[in-house]
Parts: C-alpha cells; structure tokens; sequence
C-alpha cells in the first residue's frame, strides 16, 4: 500500500518489539511519556495529561543547549490500544505556526506493532521537514524505552 502525501503532512511509521497496548501506553501514560519523550539531548522535565476526548496535555522539553520547549494540545479521539488522535502545538513555534492534528494507529502482529504517525498541516515544507529529525529521534527513545520495559515484564 502506498499513499502520496501533501506538502504539510508527516508520516513515520515504526515497528516496535512490544504489544498494541504498551505502545499505547507510551502515549496515554504519564509515568511512560516522561521516560521518552523528546529528541535526544532533550529530557521531558514535566509532562500532564488528562486522558479523554477533550482533555488536554502539556509537557515540557528540556535541553541544557535549547532551554525548555512547552507543546500541548487537547484530545480528540480515543481507541483504546488502536488510535489516538489529538492536537499539537507548540508555545513558541515561528511566526505563523499553526495547531497540527497528530493521528497515531497501532497495528499488532505476533506481539510487536506498528506505529503509524501522521502529523499536519505545517506552515510550509521547512516546517515539516524540520519536524522529521526531532520526531525520529523521540522514536529510537521510545523504542529503547519500551522494548527494554517489556522484556522486563516478561522475565
């Protein structure tokens, strides 16, 4: 299957060696969402979600060389261990940045899964591509993150 996207879309999908529902988790779950989230170089200092159709998040990331970086949005969707949709944004993203609409799917098979990713409109293509190297490098954190706590709760 293949898709063409337009120029203020993001997709990055990833497969992780852990269940539909951890991978949820990842997401939904303050305790696991601290432990990931953020490029590298960046540590997520706080993070709050209240999790519900129409509940809002807001976390911060933190980096001794670029400060803090608050983002939040609020809730539109919930599929438990399926689909989660919600908005993002930054606090203080460039003139004219707008609230994105991020799409996440959780596809299981034989105990891993795949994460689809879908995040847009972005200003402009720039934005989009400058979205793609922090996104990719939250994802090695999470894969690390996850697939290390779900070997640790199947020993």
């Amino acid at each position: 299957m293949s898709a063409t996207l337009a120029d203020d879309e993001l997709l990055i999908t990833r497969t992780f060696d852990a269940p539909a529902a951890l991978m949820f988790a990842m997401w939904s779950d303050p305790a696991h969402f601290k432990n990931w989230m953020g490029p590298v170089g960046f540590e997520c200092a706080e993070v709050s979600i209240d999790f519900r159709v129409g509940g809002a998040y807001r976390a911060v990331i933190r980096s001794p060389q670029y400060g803090d970086s608050w983002f939040g949005g609020v809730y539109r969707e919930i599929v438990p261990n399926t689909r989660l949709v919600f908005t993002f944004k930054w606090d203080e993203g460039p003139s004219g940045e707008v609230e994105t609409l991020v799409t996440l799917t959780f596809e299981e098979r034989d105990g891993r899964t795949a994460q689809l990713f879908h995040q847009t409109p972005f200003i402009n293509v720039e934005r989009r591509d400058s979205h793609i190297g922090g996104w990719n490098s939250a994802f090695d954190k999470e894969q690390a993150y996850v697939e290390k706590f779900a070997r640790e709760q199947t020993s």
